[in-house]
């Protein structure tokens, strides 16, 4: 197996953002609470990145065939990594999910699971098919409790965070359909972005994702914890965000780097 080529299989861009995002939101909330081991903190951010290795390999042994035309550089179709290896791969993601997880209980354990169970369902056939956001929602929605429970703190500690994480989730599933649009509707896709169309889903995404910042913004200033640091990663957010205009690309670039900053500023706004 290559490893470049495995590195590639799993989404590294994607996956790196997840991973960094749920770093810093349990490295913050560790903090905030004082009494948290640093072995929890190392534990959940082993366990997300492993769902996140085993989200991305799977993804591309499910579209193996579909790639094969639309997406001949992706490293299955380009025989740099064969359908059992990338298998081995999400294997390997899962064992290190179970592995950051289970030392941690029951309940970050199941909550994890679930999170996992949505992505594969999008990467087993809900990815192509009108529902495809319904993974995201929950995927996503399920990720702070997942954390906040592998850290041992009260799930009400992040509970606020789960309605703003929909539309934001909502935002950067079609900014991430929208790389691959013409490669979608060529395969036959009729994922959530191809019913909507190319331009309807940019607007869509780019109206989701601003608004979730500028409403998180307005909760932190109206509960008064609208700090300087908290205001600056905020706008510096609604930036990366709002430069998304310009392609589909920096959009979806422009959403990843805004998650991390976001989970950062909400965070601290939060303690």
């Amino acid at each position: 197996m290559r490893i470049p080529a495995a590195i590639r299989l799993v989404h590294p861009a994607p996956a790196a953002a997840v991973t960094a995002l749920s770093a810093i939101l349990a490295l913050v909330i560790a903090i905030q609470n004082g009494a948290v081991p640093v072995t929890r903190v190392l534990l959940v951010v082993l366990s997300v990145a492993g769902s996140q290795i085993a989200t991305g390999a799977l993804n591309d042994w499910a579209d193996r065939h579909r790639d094969r035309n639309a997406r001949p550089e992706k490293p299955i179709p380009a025989s740099e990594i064969s359908p059992a290896a990338a298998l081995r791969v999400a294997a390997l993601g899962i064992g290190l999910q179970l592995g950051g997880s289970l030392p941690l209980g029951a309940l970050p354990t199941t909550l994890g699971l679930a999170a996992l169970a949505s992505a594969a369902a999008y990467d087993l056939g809900l990815s192509r098919t009108p529902a495809s956001v319904i993974p995201y929602l929950v995927s996503f929605g399920l990720l702070p409790l997942w954390i906040a429970a592998g850290l041992g703190v009260p799930l009400d500690r992040v509970l606020l965070a789960v309605p703003l994480i929909a539309p934001f989730a909502a935002a950067a599933h079609l900014a991430n359909t929208l790389r691959d649009w013409d490669a979608d509707a060529a395969g036959g896709s009729r994922s959530l972005s191809q019913v909507l169309g190319r331009q309807a889903s940019r607007r869509t995404a780019l109206v989701l994702a601003l608004g979730t910042g500028l409403a998180a913004g307005a909760l932190a200033l109206w509960a008064g914890r609208l700090g300087v640091t908290t205001a600056v990663l905020g706008v510096i957010g609604l930036l990366a965000v709002a430069q998304g205009a310009r392609s589909a690309g920096a959009l979806w670039y422009g959403i990843l780097a805004a998650a991390v900053l976001w989970a950062a500023a909400w965070a601290l706004s939060t303690g």
